[in-house]
């Protein structure tokens, strides 16, 4: 589990054979073979450790619900360790597994080096978005601000424009989108509820009223 928090960003090293290899420092102070390093939010499995890199396999499912197949040698990567059982949460909970991806629309500077970021998100995730809900993108921790016709709007504060992805990318750019998975998980208990239709005019006439 992660929290959307970035520890640092990385620089994706080469990308082929369906392996990313990415430079790093702050995420491989602790790393295993095998431990888990969220890749603009992706869960993925480190291997092939190197002072100053790592790699990851990227498997098909990884390349058809995320942005990472569109890296090249010397893009910028947010990463993130899993969260440690005494770590505090301080974005929320982020799982690693993306839902899919949205486009970059625009961002807009609010002053005060505060920004409006606005991504279109995939029709079949808006059931999961509420106002003021959390939100991942590219694996970082944001608060929704606004939702309109399947555009969702959030704010960058100076820190996070600085310390990811976020301002580097241009209009049109894929980025990575996870839901809440609190929001997943009522939404298909709804789902399960065995509710009965609204009455309307037409059932009463039926029925002669």
């Amino acid at each position: 589990m992660f929290t959307g928090i970035i520890e640092e960003l990385g620089t994706v090293q080469s990308v082929a054979a369906g392996r990313l290899r990415v430079r790093c420092s702050t995420v491989l102070s602790d790393a295993t073979e095998g431990a888990s390093i969220a890749v603009n939010g992706v869960c993925l499995t480190a291997v092939g450790l190197e002072p100053g890199s790592f790699a990851a396999d990227l498997a098909p499912e990884t390349l058809l619900r995320s942005n990472l197949g569109d890296l090249r040698a010397g893009s910028r990567v947010n990463l993130e360790r899993p969260l440690a059982p005494t770590g505090r949460l301080s974005g929320h909970i982020v799982q690693g597994h993306v839902d899919g991806t949205g486009e970059f629309v625009a961002l807009e500077a609010l002053g005060g080096e505060n920004w409006w970021l606005r991504i279109r998100v995939p029709a079949e995730l808006d059931r999961f978005l509420v106002y003021k809900g959390s939100i991942a993108i590219d694996g970082v921790s944001l608060t929704v601000a606004s939702i309109e016709s399947g555009v969702v709007s959030v704010t960058i504060i100076p820190h996070t424009y600085r310390n990811t992805t976020l301002a580097g990318y241009r209009p049109g750019a894929r980025v990575n989108v996870e839901c809440d998975v609190l929001a997943k998980h009522v939404e298909k208990l709804l789902r399960k509820l065995d509710t009965k239709s609204a009455l309307t005019v037409e059932d009463l006439r039926e029925n002669g009223y």
